[in-house]
């Protein structure tokens, strides 16, 4: 399957959610769904920290695989990213968004998941995102750790809502959740 097969390039306001663990391919299947589209903008959402060996070796990872004629951002500011950007984007991962604002108050929080929200509806170009799934394993014994749990499972929550398409990397392969699931009331 490529990204021909899912009719994705004549979009407006498209939006696919890629979601998944640790190691489990999230990453390499956005990157394949994103190859056939033309002036990319691929957004990575983290801080450049050189003295971590293990981030950089992941980071340096990432480069390799993605094409030349990407157009790199590497940023912590989303949301002015998202206000300036206007081609298609793939955003890898919005864990850095949810990191971004990991200290502040729930009702600053809930003002930037709801800019977020309202910026990636308004775009007139595809947006691929890829999310980690963390509330799979065990409950954080410190707050910082179940603050992030929860945030970024309800804001996943909240983009699935929104998605065009809606996917579940694990152990290296990909399920659209669209299409054998039904969304739960709330």
């Amino acid at each position: 399957m490529n990204a021909k097969d899912l009719s994705i390039s004549e979009y407006q306001s498209h939006i696919i959610l890629i979601t998944g663990g640790t190691k489990s391919g999230k990453s390499e299947f956005a990157e394949h769904l994103a190859k056939e589209l033309k002036k990319l903008t691929y957004i990575a959402l983290s801080e450049n920290n050189l003295e971590d060996k293990e981030w950089q070796d992941k980071i340096n990872l990432h480069q390799k695989r993605r094409p030349k004629d990407w157009i790199l951002i590497e940023t912590t500011d989303l949301l002015n990213t998202l206000r300036k950007e206007e081609g298609p984007l793939l955003i890898d991962s919005i864990g850095g968004f949810v990191m971004k604002s990991i200290g502040k108050e729930q009702n600053e929080w809930l003002k930037k998941m709801n800019s977020l929200l309202s910026l990636l509806m308004k775009r007139k170009s595809i947006t691929i995102i890829v999310g980690e799934q963390v509330g799979w394993s065990l409950v954080s014994e410190y707050k910082i750790g179940n603050t992030y749990i929860e945030r970024i499972g309800e804001l996943q929550k909240r983009i699935t809502k929104i998605s065009k398409d809606n996917w579940l990397a694990i152990n290296g392969r990909a399920i659209k959740i669209d299409d054998i699931s039904i969304e739960i009331p709330t």
